[in-house]
Formats: C-alpha cells, sequence, structure tokens
C-alpha cells in the first residue's frame, strides 16, 4: 500500500512540475540510449559461451571467487555487474583450473552495485 501511494505522489509531483515522459531533455535522452546499448551488450552474454567470450564485455572485480564462480562488471561501468557460473577442468593433479574455455553455465540478469575492492 506504502508503495502504491509513494508511486501516485511522484507521479503527481512531475506532472505538476511539467515533467513528462515527452519532456525529456537531449542529455535524458543520450542517457538512455547509453543504457539501452549497454544492457543490450550485457545481455549478449549467454549460458554455454566460454570465459574468453565473456571477458569481451566484462572484466573482473575484486573479492571472494573460485574458479567456478565469480562476479564480473562490466567493462562500460563497473557499476553493472553479474554473476556467472562455469564448468571447468581439473588439471593433471586433480585440481580446478581458470581457462579461458570455461563455459558458462549460469549468469545472472544484470544488476547494479557500488564497487568492491580487495
Amino acid at each position: 500500500m506504502k508503495i502504491e501511494v509513494l508511486i501516485v505522489a511522484t507521479t503527481l509531483l512531475f506532472f505538476s512540475l511539467g515533467l513528462t515522459p515527452s519532456t525529456q531533455t537531449s542529455g535524458g535522452d543520450s542517457h538512455l540510449s547509453w543504457v539501452t546499448s549497454s544492457l543490450k551488450d550485457m545481455e549478449s552474454i549467454q549460458v554455454g559461451m566460454t570465459r574468453e567470450q565473456l571477458l569481451t564485455v566484462f572484466t573482473t572485480e575484486g573479492g571472494i571467487s573460485t574458479p567456478t564462480q565469480r562476479r564480473y562488471v562490466y567493462k562500460g561501468c563497473p557499476l553493472f555487474k553479474v554473476d556467472v557460473e562455469f564448468q571447468t577442468r581439473k588439471d593433471a593433479s586433480g585440481r580446478v583450473v581458470e581457462s579461458p574455455d570455461d563455459v558458462i553455465t549460469k549468469i545472472s540478469k544484470p544488476f547494479i552495485e557500488r564497487g568492491i575492492t580487495d
């Protein structure tokens, strides 16, 4: 109920100030265009692709990770992120290692979050 009241109040405020979607500034249009293009770029990475293909759009972020799962940030803006899981291989000693050929088995929808550093 509170969210509905907030939505109605915000809508009324925008209309009372003369702010409607049709009155967006050219700066707003360019931001929308950039976000739309960036989202399309991020969504181009799909399950079945390799870690190497992922790294054409994203780069690694600091924080805890393993060869089988890691959080990546969008190269165009590090506030856009995805969590990715991989099918990996083992080396001769039986240890799981990261490889550019690892296959993506799961990728989250892009989300926004402040940066994490080690």
